[in-house]
């Protein structure tokens, strides 16, 4: 279950339990639920989805996150970021922006997704030395939407996860 704090950013990924536990000590409300429903002897819930803390937590933004293939995938939507195309994963490689043999580091503004025949077009060049240009710069992603996009490929979670709340 996907936990909002109480400015509707998300936090965590919780069990079932604890959510409902957060939820029945009016620490959480419920803000998309599925059709399920969880029964006790008292009482029938609905099994929640996103629930949102009452209270503001402060959460640390400058966590850091480990860069790995499967990260960079995800920040760069599986999509070359020289021609926009979205090959098969196993055709999508990384790219070092400032070649390595010329100094350039692997490190999140550095690399980028590209798919096989951009990467070769690319060669040892800067894109600028090779006439291509970036889609979008490099970036470090932010930790809490990278590690809950890691998580889970859940439609409801998404308007939380990429686009915010409108609250």
């Amino acid at each position: 279950m996907l936990v909002l704090n109480a400015t509707y950013e998300p936090l965590s990924v919780v069990s079932i339990a604890r959510a409902l536990h957060l939820v029945l000590e009016n620490r959480a409300e419920v803000i998309e639920a599925s059709d399920a429903q969880i029964h006790s002897a008292r009482m029938s819930l609905p099994v929640p989805q996103v629930i949102r803390l009452l209270h503001y937590v402060r959460v640390p933004h400058n966590l850091p996150l480990p860069l790995s293939r499967r990260a960079l995938l995800l920040r760069d939507n599986y999509t070359c970021q020289y021609c926009g195309a979205q090959p098969a994963r196993e055709q999508l490689t990384i790219d070092h922006v400032i070649p390595r043999s010329r100094g350039g580091r692997t490190e999140w503004e550095n690399v980028v997704i590209a798919c096989a025949a951009c990467n070769r077009r690319k060669g040892n060049r800067t894109p600028e030395e090779a006439n291509m240009k970036l889609l979008r710069k490099p970036h470090r992603p932010r930790f809490w939407a990278m590690a809950l996009l890691t998580m889970a490929n859940n439609e409801v979670w998404r308007k939380y996860l990429v686009n915010g709340h409108d609250s």
